[in-house]
This record gives structure tokens, C-alpha cells and sequence, in this order.
């Protein structure tokens, strides 16, 4: 698929590339270090640091996403997000896979500075840094692993289930395996994305439920061909010949909750990430004045 394809077909998806491609080269011509940027660099450039996240710089949990340690970590995540981006994005449309990535990409974050606030908490763990679309991408990745579950199609064609089961696992054993991955970030990033896609399922399920049980009426009130010879109501347009628009606005008030359905999680998420920082922030101002 050529760029302006891409475009085409998936403008968010093209749009994050060239934010993370650009973003990347705007550090090299500065002076960063393309294969090993230092810990200084990647705080400067917006990387997600426990101390700071949690504390003055909670845009670190946004920012993060779009900044990669080393030119192989942004080939591998650019690679990803081309792959999952051209299937995601015109399946549940360009703003809810925007909002998608960078709710995962928020909530591997958190997941991340959890663990480590606990692991400082416990003695066990340090301070850490972590930057990458790793986290919002395996969302994307969880997400289709839903869609292809509730056998939701992009152009007449359904995703492979066992397909995406190997690549997910690829992704999450390779980073037990590879030390210094942020595992946190992904399984953080991964059950946002099935949570908000559960909603995607069954919005669609729904949906397609109120339109099969309410076929949309022409000027004619004929049936759709492909309704009448898929449910064999041969009779359907002697029945329904004294249709009311009292009937129409009981099928689509149905449809558009279930539209908002998606929205509405992705609302309440938000919130609830909203708190989950200002829970880790509030403990981390305590601990830092009881230290003072």
C-alpha cells in the first residue's frame, strides 16, 4: 500500500507515522544520539519517568507514546502501526482509533508507573523510563483481536483470529523474553484496548441486530433484496404497508445508543485513569513530604 493510500484509507493511522518519524528525526538533527539516546535526551524529548509523571508532568503519559528509544524501536513500532492501522482504523472509524490509541497508550503508562510506584513502595523496584507507542499499539492489536472474535468484517472481510493470537503472543513473550522491555506498558495498553473494543462488539452485535429486525424502508417501502432472500419474508411488504414514522424513531432511538455505547466507555475510562493519577500522585506527595 503506497502512502497516499494509506492516506486515503487511513489518515490517522499515516498521520501518527509521520509524528513518530518526524518527531524522531527533529531529535537527531538536535544532536541525539539515532541508535542510543541518553536517559537526559528522552526526559527532555518527553518521556514517561515515574518522578515526573506522577508528580508535575502527567502530559508524559501522552507524549511518551510518540518518542522511541533507538532507531530499531521505532522501525519495529512503525512496522506494527502500519500493519494493525490499515485494518483498525476503517473498521471503527478515524476518531474512535485515535481516541482508541491513545487511551492504550495512557493506560499502559499508568499500569507501568503503578507496578514501579509499588515496587518502590515494597523496596523491591526503582525508579524507571519508558517511551514508545508499544502500549497504544497493542491496544490496536487487542482491538482486532475482539473484532475478529464477534466476526466483525472491514469490506466484506473477517479478520484471522489465530492470526492476530500469534502475533499478540510474539509481541508479549518477546518482551518477558528481551530485557528492558516495558511489559507493563503493553498488558496495560492491551486490556485498555479490549475493554474499549468489547463495547466496539457489542455496539456492533446490537446495531445489527435493530437492522435486522428493522430493515431500512425506500420511497416504495420494498424490502431489500438481500433481506427478503435472506429471511424469506415474501410477504413483508403487504404487512407493513401502513408504516408510521413513529416506527422509524423507535428503530433508530435504539441504534444511536448503541452507537454512543463506545464513547461513553471510552468516557468513563477516562475518568477513571483521570483518578488513578491523582491516586499515585497524591501517595507520592506524601511519601516525598514525610521524607522532607
Amino acid at each position: 500500500m503506497t502512502i497516499q493510500q494509506l492516506l486515503k484509507t487511513a489518515p490517522v493511522t499515516t498521520l501518527l507515522l509521520i509524528s513518530f518519524i518526524g518527531l524522531f528525526l527533529l531529535q537527531v538533527l538536535t544532536g541525539v544520539d539515532a541508535n542510543n539516546p541518553s536517559t537526559e535526551d528522552l526526559l527532555k524529548w518527553g518521556a514517561n519517568a515515574l518522578p515526573f509523571t506522577m508528580t508535575d508532568d502527567p502530559w508524559r503519559l501522552l507524549s511518551s507514546a510518540f518518542l522511541h528509544i533507538g532507531l530499531m524501536h521505532l522501525l519495529f513500532n512503525g512496522f506494527a502501526m502500519y500493519f494493525f492501522g490499515q485494518v483498525a482504523e476503517p473498521m471503527f472509524g478515524s476518531a474512535k482509533f485515535l481516541a482508541l490509541f491513545l487511551l492504550a497508550a495512557i493506560g499502559g503508562n499508568l499500569l507501568n508507573n503503578y507496578i514501579t510506584w509499588q515496587g518502590i513502595l515494597d523496596g523491591t523496584g526503582q525508579p524507571g523510563i519508558s517511551a514508545g507507542a508499544s502500549g497504544g499499539i497493542m491496544g490496536i492489536g487487542a482491538a482486532l483481536l475482539i473484532a475478529a472474535l464477534f466476526k466483525i468484517s472491514v469490506n466484506g472481510l473477517v479478520l484471522n483470529l489465530k492470526s492476530l493470537i500469534f502475533i499478540m503472543g510474539i509481541n508479549l513473550v518477546y518482551g518477558f523474553a528481551v530485557p528492558g522491555i516495558d511489559n507493563a506498558g503493553h498488558i496495560g495498553g492491551a486490556v485498555t484496548g479490549l475493554v474499549i473494543a468489547l463495547a466496539f462488539a457489542i455496539a456492533y452485535r446490537q446495531r445489527a441486530n435493530v437492522t435486522q429486525i428493522n430493515p431500512p424502508f425506500d420511497a416504495s417501502l420494498h424490502i431489500h433484496p438481500t433481506y427478503q432472500q435472506h429471511t424469506g419474508y415474501n410477504n413483508y411488504h403487504n404487512n407493513h404497508n401502513s408504516h408510521h414514522p413513529a416506527d422509524s424513531n423507535k428503530a433508530k432511538n435504539p441504534a444511536i445508543l448503541w452507537q454512543l455505547l463506545p464513547w461513553i466507555v471510552m468516557l468513563v475510562m477516562s475518568v477513571g485513569f483521570a483518578y488513578w493519577w491523582q491516586d499515585m500522585h497524591q501517595q507520592l506527595l506524601q511519601v516525598l513530604a514525610a521524607i522532607e
